[in-house]
């Protein structure tokens, strides 16, 4: 798997998460619980992570739902967000 995105918005994670489910993209949400040990003041972002082979379909679809920009840029090589494994 994959990190498609993290973000402190639980808002917009539950708006991405929605769309994922409507189109049958399996993803897994982690850092959840880690709230408890921050204090539960929302500074540690969650992350959606998708599996490699939906990476590009979920992509596509959050980018043309208007999510675009809170997803990270892919990088020159096709791949996406440099520098990460």
């Amino acid at each position: 798997m994959r990190e498609l995105l993290r973000t402190n918005d639980v808002v917009l994670l539950g708006a991405i998460e929605a769309f994922l489910n409507a189109a049958g993209i399996d993803h897994l949400v982690v850092d959840v619980h880690i709230s408890a040990v921050e204090g539960s003041i929302g500074i540690l972002p969650r992350r959606i992570l998708v599996l490699d082979e939906d990476m590009v379909e979920a992509r596509r679809l959050l980018i043309g739902a208007g999510f675009g920009e809170a997803l990270p840029p892919a990088d020159a090589a096709g791949g996406f967000w440099a520098g990460r494994p």
